[in-house]
């Protein structure tokens, strides 16, 4: 492995092509390469062996904080200061509904955001793969696949080849630069 090199990059044509390709990269026991589409790839994350994102117990705990929030706050000002008008009682889950319901939205939605900052490593505005010239085209019509020399199985030249047999084109050394110039 080199130093210099972040890893392997490959162009496909057609979302079927970089399906097969990166199921082929999981078989053959790749575990750090990443794929590039122009769309979405419907089952490409299966293939590629990746497992279920936790950003789901970031909005959870949002929306927990949200509720008890919403409910500390009702319960304070009603105790604080209680007006009691028609018979209510000093404090019920019923007429503070909206305040509760609202903060656990608010609050679910910046554990969302805030997790999917955390979980993507965001924000990087550098990435190693803008250095390949063609890597725009994998936002118009082309798909991509990257190995990376961290990979316990990355060998340059036996990546390279395996990626060609897979029918990959313009196989490219991808140079590893700080991200800081």
């Amino acid at each position: 492995m080199s130093k210099d090199t972040y890893g392997i990059i490959a162009t496909f044509d057609t979302s079927p092509e970089i399906y097969k390709a990166a199921k082929e990269v999981n078989k053959a026991g790749y575990s750090k390469f990443d794929v590039f589409t122009p769309f979405p790839v419907h089952g490409i994350e299966k293939v590629m062996g990746e497992k279920r994102s936790t950003l789901g117990s970031f909005t959870m705990i949002g929306g927990l904080a949200g509720f008890f929030t919403g409910m500390a706050i009702v319960a304070y000002m009603n105790f604080d200061y209680p007006l009691i008008v028609g018979g209510k009682v000093i404090f019920g889950p019923i007429f503070p509904f909206p305040i509760f319901y609202e903060l656990t939205i608010l609050l679910a939605a910046f554990g969302t955001l805030g997790g999917m900052f955390v979980l993507n490593n965001l924000p990087k505005h550098h990435h190693p793969v803008f250095e390949y010239e063609n890597f725009g085209a994998s936002s118009d019509d082309k798909f991509m696949i990257v190995i990376e020399s961290e990979d316990p199985k990355f060998d340059e030249s036996d990546t390279s080849s395996f990626l060609e047999k897979l029918g990959g084109y313009d196989v490219t050394a991808i140079p590893h630069k700080s991200e800081t110039k």
